[in-house]
């Protein structure tokens, strides 16, 4: 055995410290793309917000943007930045659950205008709030649409009215 295996790696190796400053870095330019509504809803301490707000005002200007990405970078470096990753995802996790609400009501809605009642019964289970007849109305109206070929404003009803009761 040698010298060098017999000691023990305490700290982390170049690659691994340069990959996680591009992280930061990475999680700094994430930050730098939020709107000012979104901005507010993580946890910043006011050096690091008002480095983010200077990249905002200097974006896109080459050698200057890139510096001031580094520098939100070092700054995180000396944070906790767990809090603000994890107010990020949420973020982004608010689109995808808003995107698969939005799917899940346009495949209701087409299975209560393919297999009528029974699909409204499920609807009517899912959401208590829904009025069975006009659902049952809606129905009929978007099946004689479609045999007709004429355009789907009955299905679109629905999907909103789906969508107004679910929102509630």
């Amino acid at each position: 055995m040698t010298e060098y295996d017999d000691q023990e790696f305490e700290g982390k190796s170049k690659t691994q410290l340069k990959n996680e400053m591009q992280d930061l870095q990475q999680l700094g330019l994430k930050l730098v793309g939020l709107g000012p509504a979104a901005l507010a809803k993580i946890p910043l301490d006011g050096e690091l917000s008002d480095a983010i707000n200077l990249a905002k005002r200097i974006d896109r200007k080459k050698e200057g943007y890139r510096r001031q990405l580094q520098f939100i970078g070092k700054l995180m470096r000396t944070r906790d930045v767990e809090p603000i990753q994890q107010a990020l995802d949420l973020l982004e996790n608010k689109h995808q659950q808003a995107t698969a609400q939005f799917h899940k009501l346009e495949r209701l809605r087409d299975d209560i205008v393919e297999q009528g009642d029974s699909a409204i019964n499920q609807a009517i289970e899912l959401y208590p709030d829904l009025e069975r007849q006009k659902l049952r109305q809606l129905s009929r109206q978007a099946q004689k649409e479609a045999q007709q070929n004429k355009p789907p404003k009955s299905s679109r009803e629905i999907f909103q009215y789906l969508r107004q009761i679910s929102e509630q």
